[in-house]
């Protein structure tokens, strides 16, 4: 079995750490909802050192301290924005032009 590789201090990270356990949820919630916990996932820099699995604290960029289980070192972002937005892409050109405008002394 492979030991897991441990991350220095300041590292970025990302945490996992269980909130509420299973059941403990609002009884509003379905019931599948009920039977998992709820998590907090956060990223922020790593206090100390660890390895991947084992407690850790970090720091967010807010300043705040948290603790959790270390998910990931470098972790990257897997969102997108979608497609663009056509509208958008005709309103960023006017804007574009009007500035250039304004900065000329032209005005209209």
């Amino acid at each position: 079995m492979q030991t897991a590789e441990r991350v220095g201090d300041g590292t970025w990270v990302e945490i996992r750490q269980e909130v509420l356990q299973p059941g403990e949820r609002a009884p509003q919630v379905p019931d599948d909802t009920q039977r998992v916990p709820l998590e907090l996932r956060a990223r922020g820099r790593l206090v100390g050192g660890g390895a991947p699995g084992e407690s850790v604290e970090i720091e967010t960029r807010a300043g705040r301290r948290l603790s959790g289980t270390l998910v990931d070192a470098s972790p990257a972002y897997h969102h997108g924005f979608g497609a663009p937005v056509p509208e958008l892409s005709a309103a960023a050109d006017q804007a574009r032009t009007i500035l250039s405008d304004r900065r000329a002394g032209r005005t209209g």
